[in-house]
């Protein structure tokens, strides 16, 4: 199984009003472009979770210029081919693409897309009750380098949604578990399943926006709340901690951080992670001030 290209625990937490200014920082702080070299197949999956509310500012989907500021850093590194890879959730991919205008970037920045909902395919073991294995895009065993670009969320199921849960979500395909991907158990034990995912499908590059940031519910209903920060880091265990933190949750209260947490795929342990940028307690304030108007900051102590 592929290991993540860097196994230090780099995170940054960047403010800037600018999306994609924000992430660009964020990036170069955790020197993501020494992660990719000119042999790589660099495959990209973006949240396009469905068309409930196709617009990005409503927190639902990623943002398309974000989108294609990941696309032009990641060229800098001159790789062997980028990929644009996800399977909506909800409805046809290509219809989201369509709405929201993601056609139109991966067309004119000249990269692929690939539809994750379908083959051909590669089947993967889970370390899982149900399903044990699941059939994946087989554009998996040419991926040299993963990254996962999604909007912080609360989720229904899942507690929060955040990097972990996105690409869990994307790549199993929809042809096979359905609209929702539920059919074969994906949601009998959610949190086991992203584990295993997590495990199965190692990320080496997590960007998570909370620019906007979906409170009260999620992954499609909540409200969206713009805090202009962004986590960017090389342990996606690591940077989903961190979002679960803006949320007021620490890793044991998120079911699948800490599973990951105990089977080591990851960094839960602040003093274990290498942190730039912003420093946590500000950003934990600036997270709270802007969403719930009161300044609330869990590690302030």
């Amino acid at each position: 199984m592929r290991q993540r290209k860097r196994m230090s625990s780099d995170v940054s937490i960047t403010r800037n009003a600018n999306e994609s200014q924000a992430i660009t920082e964020g990036l170069n702080n955790i020197t993501a472009n020494q992660l990719i070299n000119n042999n790589d197949v660099v495959v990209i999956t973006p949240n396009w979770v469905n068309l409930d509310k196709p617009n990005p500012a409503s927190g639902v989907v990623v943002g398309g210029e974000s989108l294609r500021t990941i696309i032009q850093y990641v060229k800098g590194s001159n790789p062997k081919k980028i990929i644009i890879a996800t399977g909506s959730g909800g409805q046809a991919t290509g219809d989201v693409m369509k709405k929201v205008g993601y056609d139109q970037i991966i067309q004119s920045e000249g990269v692929e897309f690939v539809d994750l909902n379908y083959g051909p395919y590669t089947t993967i073991s889970l370390n899982n009750e149900r399903p044990s294995s699941t059939k994946i895009n087989q554009i998996i065993n040419e991926a040299t380098v993963l990254i996962s670009f999604t909007q912080l969320k609360h989720h229904e199921s899942a507690t929060m949604s955040a990097c972990i849960k996105n690409i869990a979500l994307a790549w199993p395909p929809a042809e096979i578990h359905g609209y929702p991907k539920k059919a074969l158990g994906i949601h009998d034990n959610i949190h086991s399943f992203i584990t295993a995912m997590a495990e199965a499908v190692p990320i080496d590059i997590s960007i998570l926006s909370c620019n906007p940031t979906m409170i009260g519910t999620g992954p499609t209903g909540g409200v969206p709340r713009h805090t202009e920060l962004v986590v960017c880091g090389t342990d996606p265990v690591s940077v989903d901690t961190i979002g679960a933190r803006f949320l007021g949750f620490k890793t044991e209260a998120v079911q699948y951080l800490d599973k990951c947490d105990r089977l080591k795929i990851g960094v839960t342990d602040l003093k274990q992670m290498n942190m730039t940028g912003l420093d946590l307690v500000s950003a934990e304030q600036h997270f709270s001030k802007t969403v719930y108007g009161e300044t609330i900051a869990i590690d302030s102590k």
